[in-house]
């Protein structure tokens, strides 16, 4: 896997991806794209997401929205990474199985979701979830 960030004025720059996607990334508070520790927080919501999904949806999980609320603590000096991340899942479907969300929301922190996989090497990751009804 391969990618580019190219740098465009101020503190914004251009992201591009091996597939061809691009993303604003800037260090400017607030700039015109998320902060490079924006994006980490939003990878990890988004891998994990996509996995929860999709493990719902071959359970036959009648899943209508879901999203992940992320909350990242970091460090008060340089470097300042983050220290702490969770994630809360909404997951909103029709007669959803408590026991099938709480698998797929395990599997993709426990198995899957890569990027979550790489971080709590470093940092503390934990997870919680809430069902509603559609």
């Amino acid at each position: 896997m391969k990618a580019k960030v190219s740098w465009v004025e101020g503190m914004k720059f251009v992201g591009e991806s091996e597939s061809g996607h691009q993303v604003i990334l800037d260090g400017a508070n607030p700039g015109e794209g998320a902060s490079p520790m924006e994006m980490i927080l939003l990878a990890v919501g988004g891998c994990s997401s996509i996995d929860v999904v999709s493990i719902l949806e071959k359970a036959r999980q009648s899943v209508t929205a879901c999203h992940v609320e992320l909350a990242g603590e970091r460090a008060d000096s340089v470097p300042r990474v983050f220290e702490k991340i969770h994630l809360n899942f909404v997951v909103t479907g029709k007669g959803l199985a408590e026991k099938q969300v709480a698998r797929a929301v395990d599997l993709s922190m426990e198995k899957y979701c890569s990027v979550s996989l790489m971080l709590e090497k470093a940092v503390e990751i934990t997870h919680s979830y809430q069902i509603v009804e559609a």
